[in-house]
């Protein structure tokens, strides 16, 4: 089985006709995901790769019936608007691949997303993939002449979430060399405040029958992995956990890697959060190359 996103899944792009916008597309459609329209205002009447192009989401809807699932590729400042045109028409799972949201405009949107019931992923996701299944937002799906989305994403039962878009593919190496294959990889996003968080998407993890534990690529800056903890903690989520926390040691005050990767008045340190974590229970490896040999000790493999 998966979480999300599974060959089911109808699929819809925000700004499928520019360069970013096909080159989203062709990875998705590559890895048999039912994209089933695209939308740019202005661009109605044209294809990308066979999908059709309508003026709006309300088209769209219109024409082809049912929508699950949309994409959203547009610039930063443009984001908020084509986000809400799709929460507006209904569609329950939306995927931010845009970086550089206004903050303002951010919050704005998980707050509206939250009251609506909508499961929003991102700003700045590369991606959600059910290896075999389906892929929102082209994550597992070719890189140029690059066979790792190959070698990543094989189909199994190990869920891959990582705060990290590069890393989310490094996981899923770790996880197929191993011995195993994912069910589900899910990179959460790099903006500073994301729509779903690790904490929120454990419990899928765990509802699902075809996943028998997960591995996370986590980094300094906020608190998702103490919170994470506290699910662990209430039994929300039970299956084994494998994580690495990417910062240890930094000085107070220092970036690490994205923008929200940064440790202010003691919170969102890697030593706090790996002790948050193997609290609960969790195993929490020093270095990336230990998740594969520490999946094989959990399930003797």
């Amino acid at each position: 089985m998966a979480i999300i996103v599974d060959e089911t899944t109808r699929m819809l792009i925000q700004g499928i006709t520019g360069r970013f916008g096909q080159n989203v597309a062709r990875r998705m459609i590559e890895v048999g995901s039912r994209v089933v329209a695209g939308v740019t205002p202005g661009r109605g009447g044209e294809t990308v790769w066979g999908v059709p192009v309508y003026n709006t989401v309300k088209e769209a809807i219109q024409e082809v019936g049912r929508i699950d699932a949309s994409v959203v590729v547009v610039p930063g400042p443009e984001a908020k608007a084509a986000v809400i045109e799709v929460f507006n028409a209904g569609i329950k799972t939306v995927l931010m691949r845009v970086e550089r949201v206004p903050l303002h405009d951010t919050l704005e949107i998980i707050a509206h997303a939250k009251r609506a019931g909508i499961r929003l992923i991102g700003p700045g996701s590369a991606g959600i993939v059910s290896p075999g299944r389906a892929s929102l937002g082209g994550l597992g799906g070719f890189m140029g002449s690059s066979d790792l989305p190959k070698i990543a994403f094989k189909p199994g039962r190990i869920g891959v979430i990582s705060r990290s878009g590069g890393q989310t593919s490094t996981l899923g190496w770790a996880v197929c060399r191993a011995g195993f294959g994912v069910s589900t990889a899910v990179h959460l996003g790099s903006e500073p405040v994301l729509g779903t968080t690790f904490a929120e998407l454990l419990p899928f993890f765990q509802n699902d029958e075809g996943t028998d534990g997960a591995v996370y690529f986590g980094e300094i800056g906020t608190v998702m992995e103490e919170e994470a903890a506290e699910i662990i903690q209430k039994g929300d989520y039970r299956k084994p956990l494998v994580a690495y926390i990417a910062g240890k040691g930094l000085p107070s005050g220092l970036r690490f890697s994205h923008a929200s990767a940064i440790v202010e008045g003691g919170r969102g340190s890697a030593e706090g959060k790996i002790k948050a974590l193997r609290d609960v229970g969790a195993y929490v490896v020093d270095r990336p190359e230990d998740i594969g040999p520490t999946l094989q000790k959990v399930f003797k493999n």
